[in-house]
C-alpha cells in the first residue's frame, strides 16, 4: 500500500498465499491521501475505529494512534503489519470494542463497519470524549455509507457531510457539537426466546451491538436450535462461532453436565455469548474465548463441535472462512467425535464436509436450510 506516510507490505489474518484479498481497500487509501493532502493535524490522542487489518494505523504509526476493533483476526493482522513496517511494541494501543475507550479524543477516525448498530454502540461511547476541537473523519466505499450513517454521526457528535466519491470511495466530515444532547445507548439489548425452540424456550438473549441478528432470534439459529443432538451426557462441546451463544446455552441447559467452549474471532459475540449464558443461570460449566476458531484448543480434545458458519468476510462472499472452521474441527474433535453444521442449502457444505472428513448425513432440512452431520473417524 502507497501512502504520504511510505509505502508497507499488509497481509490479512491468517496470512494464506492464496487469498488474493487485500488487507486494505480505496477508502483506506482516500483518507491517509486527504489528511496528507488537506494537512490535517493528527496531534494529541488519535484514535482510528474499524480499522479492519490495521492499515490506517500501520501508516499512521508515527503519531502513536490507538485502534478500536471487534476483530480478533484484525487485532492480529495490525500485530503482524506493524512488526513488518518495523513500528516499535507500544506505539500503537490496540483495544477492543469491549475495552473502555480513551478519556480524551483529539482526532477520530472512523472506518464505517457493515453494522450500523456497532457504529451507533461505539460513537456513543466515545462521544464523551469528544470536543469542540477533535477532527472526525469517517471513511468507507460508497455502498457501505448510507443516510442512515450519517444520520448517526449528525445525531451522536454533531453536523455532518461526505465528501465526493473517489474510486467508489467516500469520506464523512464531521464537527462535533459537545451541546448536542445524545440519544442513550440501548446496547447490550436483551429480549425472551419465542416457544417451540427447544431447551431453551422462552429464555433470555444477551446480544451486544454488531452481533448477528442482534435484535431477534434468525430463522437459520431457529431452525438448528430445533434439531440440536440429544443425550451429549456430559460431553465436551464447542460452540464454534458463537454468537450470542444461544446454540451453546441450549446444549448447557439440555446437559448441565457438559463442558461448553464458546469461540467467536467477535470480541461483541462473545461478550454476548457470556451474558446469555450468565442471564440464564446455567448451573454447568463453560468457557467463554476470543480467537481464531478452534486454533488454541488441543487436538482430539472434543466430543462435539456446534457451528453456523458465516460465508462473509466483511463484503467479500467467501467459502475460506467456513473451510476453516471445519478443518479446525476435523483437528479438535476425538476419534468419533461429531460435527454439526447449519447452512444455507446453495452453499453445498456437504461436499466439503465430505472431502475432509470422508462422510456427511443430512440430519434436517427445509426448503431454506440443512443440518448436517459429519462424523470424524480414527
Amino acid at each position: 500500500m502507497t501512502t504520504p506516510w511510505g509505502e508497507f507490505e499488509l497481509s490479512r489474518f491468517p496470512e494464506d498465499p492464496r487469498d488474493r484479498l487485500r488487507a486494505w481497500d480505496a477508502s483506506d487509501a482516500y483518507l491517509l491521501r486527504h489528511l496528507a493532502e488537506e494537512g490535517v493535524p493528527i496531534t494529541g490522542t488519535v484514535v482510528v475505529v474499524g480499522d479492519r487489518w490495521g492499515a490506517l494505523v500501520t501508516a499512521l504509526a508515527r503519531h502513536r494512534p490507538t485502534q478500536i476493533t471487534d476483530s480478533f483476526l484484525s487485532q492480529e493482522a495490525t500485530r503482524a503489519n506493524l512488526a513488518r513496517a518495523g513500528v516499535e511494541p507500544g506505539a500503537v494501543g490496540l483495544l477492543t470494542t469491549q475495552d473502555p475507550p480513551p478519556e480524551r479524543v483529539d482526532v477520530l477516525l472512523v472506518r464505517v463497519p457493515k453494522s450500523l448498530a456497532l457504529l451507533e454502540d461505539q460513537l456513543l461511547r466515545l462521544a464523551p470524549a469528544v470536543h469542540a476541537g477533535t477532527v472526525v473523519v469517517g471513511t468507507g466505499m460508497v455502498k457501505e455509507i448510507h443516510t442512515s450513517t450519517l444520520q448517526l454521526f449528525e445525531r451522536i457528535l454533531g453536523p455532518t457531510r461526505t465528501s465526493l466519491a473517489r474510486q467508489k470511495a467516500r469520506l464523512i466530515f464531521c464537527t462535533p457539537d459537545p451541546a448536542l444532547e445524545r440519544p442513550a445507548n440501548r446496547w447490550p439489548y436483551s429480549y425472551a426466546l419465542p416457544e417451540g425452540v427447544g431447551a431453551v424456550s422462552g429464555r433470555t438473549v444477551v446480544n451486544h451491538a454488531g452481533v448477528f441478528c442482534a435484535d431477534r432470534l434468525d430463522i437459520g439459529t431457529r431452525f438448528f436450535l430445533e434439531h440440536l443432538p440429544a443425550g451429549t451426557r456430559g460431553a465436551r462441546v464447542v460452540d464454534l462461532g458463537c454468537g450470542n451463544g444461544v446454540v451453546g446455552t441450549a446444549v448447557a441447559v439440555a446437559d448441565p453436565q457438559a463442558e461448553v467452549l464458546f469461540v467467536d474471532e467477535s470480541f461483541q459475540a462473545v461478550a454476548s455469548a457470556e451474558a446469555t449464558y450468565k442471564a440464564n443461570g446455567v448451573p454447568g460449566h463453560a468457557e467463554f474465548r476470543v480467537g481464531d476458531g478452534l486454533a488454541g484448543v488441543a487436538p482430539g480434545s472434543v466430543d462435539l463441535v456446534l457451528n453456523n458458519p458465516p460465508f462473509h468476510s466483511h463484503q467479500a462472499t467467501t467459502d475460506a472462512t467456513a473451510w476453516r472452521m471445519f478443518a479446525g474441527a476435523k483437528r479438535a474433535l476425538r476419534p468419533g467425535g461429531e460435527l454439526w453444521v447449519i447452512g444455507n442449502r446453495h452453499l453445498g457444505y456437504h461436499v466439503t464436509l465430505k472431502r475432509l472428513f470422508g462422510n456427511s448425513r443430512l440430519v434436517a432440512s427445509d426448503p431454506k436450510f440443512v443440518v448436517l452431520k459429519a462424523v470424524k473417524r480414527g
